[in-house]
């Protein structure tokens, strides 16, 4: 495992951010419901879904909402799991649907810490702003570029509304590239 990096937030970073989540707040939730079921329509129909745990996170705020797709997955028999930040680190933890999740601090809900430790081989990752070269901007720590660092290889598909498409991330060394970024409009090939 890697130290954590201490991450400066850039400023232009963080102004993209501000703006792309203004933006998804200010979606309709009935928009927001029907995008979703496209959203899961889309990834579910991409080809990495053979073997392999699978992990994605719980959703807060206005984020798309994997969840379904997580369901859908454990009834074609993938395991699954979800992120927890454990000291300043990303774990992932057994989970399936309909088992019990607790607060994980950030706002997040996550798989008891009882739970047994898992690697995913692919990662759902949710998304504040992205572009098409596949870089996203998130909340800011750094645990998601990581966690992909980390675990590499690892198929990588960030989900998010079309309204979230920045022209360009200002990308950093630490930044991980997305293989897929998936929206209610399309499926963007990035990697």
């Amino acid at each position: 495992m890697t130290d954590a990096v201490s991450h400066t937030p850039s400023p232009r970073k963080a102004a993209l951010r501000a703006e792309a989540l203004a933006r998804r707040d200010a979606l309709e939730l009935d928009d927001r419901l029907l995008w979703d079921e496209a959203i899961v329509a889309r990834v579910l129909a991409l080809p990495v879904f053979k073997e392999g745990s699978v992990s994605a996170y719980w959703p807060m705020r206005s984020e798309a909402d994997p969840r379904p797709i997580l369901e859908a997955l454990h009834e074609r028999g993938l395991p699954l799991c979800l992120p927890a930040i454990v000291e300043k680190h990303m774990h992932f933890r057994r989970w399936a649907p309909w088992e019990p999740i607790v607060p994980g601090g950030f706002g997040t809900l996550v798989p008891a810490p009882e739970q047994p430790e898992v690697r995913p081989a692919i990662l759902i990752v949710p998304l504040a702003a992205f572009d098409r070269r596949g870089y996203r901007i998130g909340y800011g720590k750094g645990y998601y570029d990581r966690a992909i660092t980390e675990l590499e290889p690892i198929a990588t598909i960030g989900i998010a509304y079309a309204a979230q498409e920045i022209e360009a991330v200002p990308a950093e060394a630490h930044d991980r590239r997305l293989d897929w970024v998936v929206t209610q409009d399309e499926t963007i090939r990035c990697g």
